[in-house]
């Protein structure tokens, strides 16, 4: 549908390209996404509970990591459930309104993470660097303050984005290149200047990303000063042990993200910009449950005690 504004005629709805292939491939495209949500749920959920009813995950550490499941768990569900729907539907479409929702809380959620990583980092920071005082810098309080800041910043940044991408004229084109509303492929569509925009993209959206980066790398940096003053090999195994997980999830998060909004527009690409959003978009929130559980004593050990918990109750 279009209405006319002036000398525009302005768009009210969008067409999600998504993957075009044959119908077959729809269908087997479907199944791909389907399971891998499912994974998504299980993994994100799961852990979730568990963090909540064991005693022994009642720890700062846990309760950052809670909350980046949530978050994983949330900016997925903004994106794919819509694409599943679109995989075997002929209507494609998506309302402006609903572009513009999807779009701000997939902007919000995926910044909340960020900040959340940063928040991990701190407290990782803190209790290798500061055991004794790790009780009192991390205390409950501290740590819901991180929380409400990162998701406080994750809306602020998203906010910024949105206002000034839908003041932007969408005229003509409406056909979005891409299986949800994002920032780069909406760009392309609109009639009227998008330099403001760009400059936004590149700039402060990248700088937000960097400035996240730089904190936890000065964080890691402690940490490193640190463990290299455990005289036992052991010691320091189990403290990079300790580190190994938040920093898988760190490169696989904060790198794809630096990879697809920091280069310039010309460079743009919609078919390595779809790809590449699958893994952050998908990928990744089936990644970092495992990341956490698998080499998780503490995770697997509270796993196996609920399991023992339904067997015998029922």
């Amino acid at each position: 549908m279009e209405f006319i504004d002036g000398n525009y005629t302005l768009v009210t709805e969008f067409i999600l390209l998504g993957f075009p292939t044959r119908p077959e491939l729809q269908v087997v495209l479907f199944l791909l996404f389907l399971t891998l949500y499912c994974m998504i749920l299980l993994g994100n959920i799961g852990l979730m509970v568990l963090i909540r009813v064991d005693l022994h995950l009642q720890t700062p550490m846990y309760f950052f990591l809670s909350n980046l499941s949530f978050a994983d768990l949330c900016y997925s569900s903004i994106t794919v459930p819509k694409t599943l729907v679109n995989f075997l539907s002929k209507n494609k479409s998506i309302s402006y309104q609903g572009c513009v929702l999807q779009f701000y809380f997939f902007c919000a959620f995926a910044d909340t993470e960020s900040f959340i990583l940063e928040a991990m980092a701190y407290d990782r920071c803190v209790a290798i660097c500061n055991p004794l005082l790790y009780r009192v810098v991390i205390s409950p309080g501290t740590c819901v303050w991180l929380i409400v800041l990162s998701y406080f910043g994750g809306n602020m940044s998203s906010l910024v984005h949105t206002s000034f991408e839908f003041i932007l004229k969408y005229c003509d084109k409406n056909i979005i290149s891409h299986f949800f509303c994002d920032l780069p492929p909406l760009l392309k569509l609109s009639c009227t200047d998008t330099s403001i925009n760009e400059w936004l993209l590149s700039t402060y959206g990248s700088s937000v990303e960097i400035t996240c980066f730089i904190i936890i790398f000065i964080s890691y940096f402690f940490i490193l000063l640190s463990v290299l003053k455990i005289r036992s090999s052991s010691g320091r195994k189990k403290t990079f042990s300790m580190c190994a997980s938040h920093l898988t999830c760190v490169a696989t998060h904060q790198g794809t993200l630096l990879f697809i909004y920091s280069p310039p527009s010309y460079l743009y690409s919609p078919n390595t910009d779809k790809i590449i959003s699958v893994f952050y978009t998908i990928i990744i929130s089936v990644l970092n449950p495992l990341i956490y559980s698998l080499r998780n004593k503490d995770v697997n050990d509270a796993a196996k005690k609920l399991l023992r918990s339904k067997i015998n109750s029922s």
